[in-house]
């Protein structure tokens, strides 16, 4: 069992509600690994940034994107920084992942100051700049097809990743 479609992207791209979209549009289910992380961890993963650090953080990440990758048939979407680990990666190769692009611009807008996003605390805009040089190739790497979401819906980008599916 493999999901449908994975979908990648930095925080703010729009994977969660995206991938919510979607997978009603598919009538699938949908799964988000940050929920499978803060689940196994029990607790947020602001917590877990700062109480356990985020090494722990990414092992547990990894360890959640494994097993969905085996568990999961519908719309999964994978944590912003799922990609850094060459394991995961290895596990994407293949696979049907959609990288849902954003700019700079939209994706600072899109998180502002959300305390749910610890490493985006501080200067948003700088430290999405920074995401979005070193993450890119990464994203690249594992995806079937790009998609930009700038200045588009979620609905409008939900439809096109299904029109690319079927």
């Amino acid at each position: 069992m493999t999901p449908i479609v994975v979908l990648v992207g930095v925080p703010g791209a729009g994977k969660s509600t995206i991938g919510r979209l979607l997978s009603r549009k598919l009538q699938v289910d949908f799964r988000d690994t940050d929920a499978d992380v803060e689940q196994a961890a029990g607790m947020p993963i602001t917590d877990i940034f700062v109480s356990l650090g985020e090494p722990t953080f990414r092992k547990y990440e990894q360890d959640a994107v494994a097993a969905a990758l085996v568990e999961h048939s519908g719309v999964l979407s994978l944590g912003g920084g799922a990609i850094l680990s060459d394991a995961t990666r290895a596990l994407l190769k293949g696979l049907p992942v959609a990288w849902l692009d954003v700019d700079l611009t939209n994706a600072a807008q899109r998180v502002g100051l959300n305390q749910a996003r610890p490493l985006l605390l501080g200067n948003v805009r700088n430290t999405m700049k920074k995401l979005l040089e070193d993450r890119d190739p990464l994203y690249a790497d594992v995806a079937r097809w790009k998609i930009e979401t700038s200045d588009k819906s979620a609905a409008v980008v939900a439809q096109e990743i299904a029109e690319l599916l079927s």
